[in-house]
């Protein structure tokens, strides 16, 4: 018996390779992507984002486009015109009219760009949400890349 425990990794150090190769397989993940996107020049599924953020008014909204870009936390900030939108605040059903920043810009800087927006927007709870990108013109996505910095 000595012999085989000798032979035979214990069950802690099976646990322990078990536990490290669940931990490394994002970013394992992660790098084999990385490779396959560099050789093939694939889009990577998830790199870019479109975040939504709400404004009261059209200056408030050129304001905070233009401190976006002069960050360079984003490649393209869209302004659509006033919209309506009815809401709860306080308990409170709300109503009124609004403009929706769509900003264009890296994932990894989704978190970056909301710290930032939520520093000098007016709003006490400004709407700032993200979707990944999952597909689009491979020559737009690798501008917004070459546009935005990496972190």
């Amino acid at each position: 018996m000595e012999r085989l425990s000798q032979r035979c990794p214990s069950r802690g150090t099976a646990l322990l390779v078990v536990t490290l190769s669940l931990l490394m397989y994002p970013v394992l993940r992660s790098l084999a992507l990385q490779l396959h996107s560099a050789i093939t020049g694939s889009y990577i599924s998830g790199t870019h984002s479109v975040a939504f953020i709400n404004c009261l008014n059209e200056q408030i909204a050129k304001d905070i486009a233009r401190a976006i870009m002069d960050k360079k936390l984003a490649a393209y900030v869209n302004i659509l015109p006033k919209s309506s939108a009815l809401y709860f605040w306080k308990g409170e059903l709300e109503e009124s009219s609004e403009i929706l920043l769509l900003v264009k810009t890296r994932t990894s800087k989704i978190g970056e760009l909301s710290d930032y927006v939520r520093s000098i927007h007016p709003f006490e709870i400004p709407e700032i949400i993200s979707l990944p990108i999952d597909q689009g013109n491979p020559l737009y996505l690798k501008w917004i890349e070459e546009s935005v910095p990496r972190d």
